[in-house]
């Protein structure tokens, strides 16, 4: 079962653990830019469970689409948003 390891911490580790969890949605939460767009082991590391280093990628047009579908998402939830007109630099 999926958390069970949940059921062994005590009331103190299970306050650690969940400050530890908001600490990552937060960082998550606050990115803004490209940084919405990229692959996100970091928080997904925040889970017990180890990470599948093999992921699979649409190809190129069907990606672009995705991301193109994604902006358009920002612009209906947040249309006020302001706009950070930069280049990726990575």
């Amino acid at each position: 079962m999926v958390d069970e390891d949940l059921d062994r911490f005590s009331r103190a580790e299970l306050i650690t653990e969940v400050r530890r969890l908001r600490r990552g949605i937060r960082e998550h939460r606050d990115s803004s830019g490209h940084d919405l767009c990229w692959h996100h082991p970091q928080l997904w590391g925040l889970l017990p469970e180890p990470l599948d280093p093999e992921i699979a990628v649409p190809p190129w047009p069907k990606f672009l689409r995705g991301c193109v579908k994604y902006r358009e998402s920002l612009d209906r939830q947040r249309p006020g948003a302001p706009i950070a007109d930069v280049e990726f630099d990575r």
